[in-house]
């Protein structure tokens, strides 16, 4: 999730207000049809292993930290797990509107990343204190040859400020199967890994009386911290 943010506290301006269907929680028929058809797609066409959803919780906000290879990244997390999770979209890919309601129908939610603004910020910490589960990139984009990139600030607000575990998430083979560029994936071995939630209270409670300066170096160190947990699984 890489969003530049001028004002990390943000303690200005009204909060949105999202009205979430509860789909958001539990899966609905249209997204427990496209949950059961890319399980199967991916088993065989990936060979998808998954391991370690013990870690994630079967209830409540929880950030879905994951490494960005792939264009596939998004549905192989949700074919991954067993609750509906939502998904941070470019504002763009909704113009076009029968794809727009179909992405929308998968949970995904639009944001104006393009500008980076504080509200983007605002609703993905809302859906998690709502109770949602959020995949986010802390790297920001995909990475352009198959190697972890550094995590963006952003992701360090939304991890600090919204208080929910923070699931990191290593994806191996999708940079492999379909890495930029690329119009169709190629049948390879792909795994998800998941492991602990990454120990943040420290950094939440400096977060908590520290001045803006201080505040932005704490997103970074938090951002740094989740991008470590991925890189060791």
């Amino acid at each position: 999730m890489g969003i530049r943010h001028p004002n990390p506290k943000m303690n200005s301006g009204p909060k949105p207000t999202l009205a979430l269907s509860n789909r958001f929680y539990q899966m609905d028929w249209f997204y427990r049809a496209g949950w059961v058809l890319l399980r199967a797609v991916f088993r065989v066409w990936f060979h998808l292993r998954v391991d370690g959803l013990e870690f994630v919780p079967k209830t409540g906000g929880a950030i879905i930290a994951s490494n960005h290879a792939s264009y596939l990244d998004p549905p192989l997390i949700g074919a991954a797990l067993h609750r509906p999770v939502a998904y941070l979209a470019k504002k763009s890919l909704f113009r076009f509107k029968p794809f727009g309601w179909l992405i929308a129908q998968l949970n995904a939610v639009p944001l104006e990343r393009e500008k980076a603004t504080a509200a983007g910020l605002r609703t993905a910490i809302e859906l998690l204190e709502a109770g949602v589960a959020v995949v986010l990139f802390p790297e920001g984009t995909r990475t352009p040859n198959g190697s972890l990139q550094s995590g963006k600030p952003g992701a360090g607000v939304i991890a600090l400020r919204s208080n929910v575990p923070v699931i990191p998430t290593r994806i191996k083979g999708s940079f492999e199967a379909m890495p930029r560029g690329s119009c169709f994936p190629k049948p390879t071995p792909i795994s998800i890994s998941f492991g602990r939630p990454v120990a943040l209270d420290d950094l939440r409670a400096a977060a908590n009386e520290a001045p803006q300066k201080a505040f932005k170096s704490l997103c970074q160190a938090a951002s740094d911290r989740i991008m470590a947990s991925i890189a060791n699984l």
